[in-house]
C-alpha cells in the first residue's frame, strides 16, 4: 500500500507513526476482531495515565454498500472528524481495510478530551428488520458494536465513555450497559467501573430508555448469577422489595409459608418441604394505569432458587448452574421494576413462588400424589420436574385478578434447550393476539421468541395417569418434553389469553449474544418490558 505525499506530510501524533509505518510496510492482522489497533501497548501514551481521569469515546462507522467504496461515518463520527481536522478519517484509511461489522480500531491522542477513541463497525446503514432472522438487524448491529467498543475502553481503565447514538440511541445505550455488566460482587479484584454516557445532546430520552431497559436485564442477570446461599427465597423477595421501595404506586407482599398453606397450594408446598429454606410467595402490584381497577397484565415466574432435582437427583456436573433456576421469577420481577421506572401506563401484577428443590427425608418421592390449588391431583413421577408444580398453583392464583393476559416464564425443560438452543425463547400460547404482541416486541429487542405447539396430542400424554388426574411428566418420557410440560400447565389455565415462556435455552450465555458477557443472561427481560409497553398502547382486549 502506497501512502500519498499528503498523508506522509500530515502532522500525525508521534505515537501513531509506528502504526502507519507498519501498515505501509506490510498489512497484517486485518481479519482479527481488533484489527490493526493503533493503541500503544506497554507504557501509557504521553499525557495519559491509566486509570486517572480522562474519557473514552466510541464512534460508529457504516460499511460501504460496495466492497471497495469508502465507509460512512455516523453523524457524530463526521462531527468528530471535522473537530480533529479530518485526522480520524485519514488514520482509518491507512490502518487497514474498511471496518467490517463488529470490528474495531482504537486511536489515542486525537483530542485532548478523550484518552482513547474507538471506532466500531456497524455493518450496512439502514439494515432494518431481517425477516429471516426475525429481528431488527440494524439495532442488533449497534448493540454488538457499542458493547465491544465500551469493553475496550474498560480495558484501558478509563472511568467514563461517551457513546455515539449511532442513529438509534436506545440500542446504543442497551449495548453499552449490557456489554459492560459483569457479576463480580464476591471477588476482591474487580474490573474497573466504566460509566457510559451519550455523546452529544440529541436523543437523550431514547438513550435513557435504553439504559433503563438494560438495567432491568442486568438486575435479572445479577439475581440469576448470584450463589444460591446469597439468593434464597426470602433474600430474593427482599431484594425485589428494596428495588421497588421508592415507587408510590407499587405494593409488594412477601407471603410466608402459612399464607401459602391457607391458599391450598399443595403442589408448591410439596416441592418446598424438602428444603430447610422456607418457601415464599412474592406478590407485586404495579398500579400504573389511569384506573387502578383496570384489568392487569399478570406475570408469573418460576422461582426455584436452587434445583438439585430432589430425590430424582441431577448429575453433579453443572448442578451449580441451577442457582439460576429462578430465572423466570428474576425476569418477570425485573420487568416489573423496569415498567415502574418507565412509568408505563398499565397495571401489572407479578407472582413468584419461591423455594428450593432439595432431597431430604421430607422431600417428594417419585410416585407421590399431591393436590393443586384447583383440586386436581398430580402424580409426581419425577421430582426434577418440579417447576410445573410451583407454576400450577401460581397460575390458579393468577385467575383471581380478572387478568387482561397471563404470561408465565420459567426455566422449565432441558428439552427446550435441545429444541431451540439459545436462539429464542419458546412460547406456548392459546392466543394469537398475545403471540403477535410478544413476537413484535422481540423483533425490536433482538431477544427473540418462537411459537411452539399446544396440541391435544401432548395433553393426552399427561392426563393418561394411573394414580392421579395428571402426571408431572409425559407418558413417553423425553419425547416432546417441552410440549408436554406446557400441556401440563394448560390444565391449570382457563384464561383466554395465556402464554407460557420456556426460557431454559436462553438461561445463560457463552458467546452467542455478543453484547452479553459469559454467564447468566437475564433473558428475555427486555422483551417482556417491550411487550408490556406495547400492551399499554393497545386499546383492544382491555376487558
Amino acid at each position: 500500500m502506497r501512502l500519498s505525499a499528503r498523508q506522509l506530510a500530515s502532522p500525525l501524533p508521534a505515537m501513531l507513526l509506528p502504526c502507519v509505518r507498519r501498515v505501509a510496510a506490510r498489512r497484517v492482522g486485518w481479519d482479527l476482531p481488533l484489527a490493526c489497533s493503533c493503541s500503544v501497548q506497554g507504557p501509557s501514551p504521553r499525557g495519559y495515565s491509566r486509570g486517572v481521569g480522562g474519557k473514552g469515546l466510541v464512534l460508529g462507522i457504516y460499511s460501504s454498500e460496495k466492497d471497495e467504496g469508502a465507509a460512512q461515518f455516523t453523524s457524530a463520527g463526521d462531527a468528530f472528524d471535522r473537530l480533529v481536522s479530518g485526522k480520524l478519517r485519514e488514520l482509518l484509511s491507512v490502518c487497514g481495510p474498511p471496518l467490517k461489522k463488529g470490528k474495531t480500531r482504537m486511536f489515542h491522542g486525537l483530542h485532548q478530551d478523550f484518552a482513547g477513541v474507538v471506532v466500531v463497525g456497524l455493518g450496512k446503514k439502514n439494515a432494518g428488520v431481517n425477516d429471516q432472522e426475525n429481528w431488527n438487524e440494524g439495532k442488533e448491529n449497534i448493540r454488538a458494536a457499542v458493547a465491544v467498543g465500551c469493553r475496550q475502553i474498560q480495558d484501558l481503565e478509563i472511568p467514563c465513555v461517551e457513546v455515539d447514538p449511532c442513529g438509534d440511541a436506545q440500542a446504543a445505550a442497551e449495548g453499552a450497559v449490557l456489554g459492560l455488566h459483569e457479576y463480580n460482587e464476591l471477588k476482591q479484584k474487580k474490573k474497573p467501573v466504566v460509566t457510559p454516557q451519550l455523546h452529544g445532546s440529541a436523543e437523550r430520552e431514547a438513550w435513557q430508555k435504553g439504559v433503563t431497559y438494560a438495567e432491568g436485564q442486568n438486575l435479572a442477570r445479577y439475581l440469576m448469577e448470584a450463589p444460591a446461599n446469597y439468593i434464597t427465597p426470602i433474600k430474593f423477595a427482599e431484594h425485589i422489595e428494596q428495588k421497588l421501595r421508592s415507587f408510590s404506586n407499587v405494593k409488594v407482599h412477601i407471603r410466608p409459608e402459612s399464607w401459602i398453606a391457607t391458599q391450598q397450594m399443595g403442589a408448591f408446598l410439596s416441592v418446598a418441604k424438602g428444603s430447610a429454606e422456607p418457601p415464599i410467595f412474592l406478590e407485586i402490584h404495579y398500579l400504573g394505569g389511569a384506573n387502578t381497577n383496570d384489568s392487569p397484565l399478570v406475570f408469573v415466574g418460576k422461582g426455584v432458587t436452587f434445583d438439585s432435582g430432589g430425590i430424582s437427583l441431577k448429575p453433579s456436573s453443572g448442578m451449580d448452574a441451577m442457582r439460576a433456576d429462578m430465572g423466570g421469577a428474576a425476569t418477570v420481577c425485573s420487568a416489573i421494576v423496569t415498567a415502574a421506572a418507565l412509568n408505563l401506563p398499565l397495571n401489572i401484577i407479578g407472582l413468584a413462588p419461591l423455594c428450593e428443590n432439595m432431597p431430604s427425608g421430607k422431600a417428594n418421592k417419585p410416585g407421590d400424589v399431591v393436590r393443586a390449588k384447583n383440586g386436581k391431583t398430580i402424580q409426581v413421577d419425577n421430582t426434577d420436574a418440579e417447576g410445573r408444580l410451583l407454576l400450577a398453583d401460581a397460575l390458579c392464583y393468577a385467575h383471581n385478578f380478572d387478568a387482561r393476559a397471563i404470561v408465565n416464564a420459567a426455566t422449565l425443560t432441558g428439552a427446550m434447550d435441545v429444541a431451540l438452543g439459545s436462539a429464542a425463547t419458546g412460547v406456548f400460547t392459546n392466543s394469537s393476539w398475545l403471540w403477535t404482541h410478544l413476537y413484535e416486541a422481540s423483533i425490536l429487542t433482538g431477544d427473540r421468541v418462537w411459537r411452539m405447539p399446544l396440541f391435544e396430542h401432548y395433553t393426552k400424554q399427561v392426563t393418561d395417569c394411573p394414580l392421579a388426574d395428571l402426571s408431572n411428566i409425559g407418558k413417553y418420557s423425553r419425547a416432546g418434553g417441552a410440549c408436554t410440560a406446557a400441556a401440563f400447565l394448560k390444565e391449570f389455565v382457563t384464561a383466554s389469553h395465556w402464554a407460557h415462556l420456556d426460557i431454559a435455552g436462553v438461561m445463560s450465555n457463552k458467546d452467542e449474544v455478543p453484547y452479553l458477557r459469559k454467564g447468566m443472561a437475564g433473558r428475555p427481560t427486555r422483551t417482556l418490558v417491550e411487550f408490556a409497553a406495547r400492551l399499554s398502547q393497545d386499546s383492544q382486549n382491555t376487558k
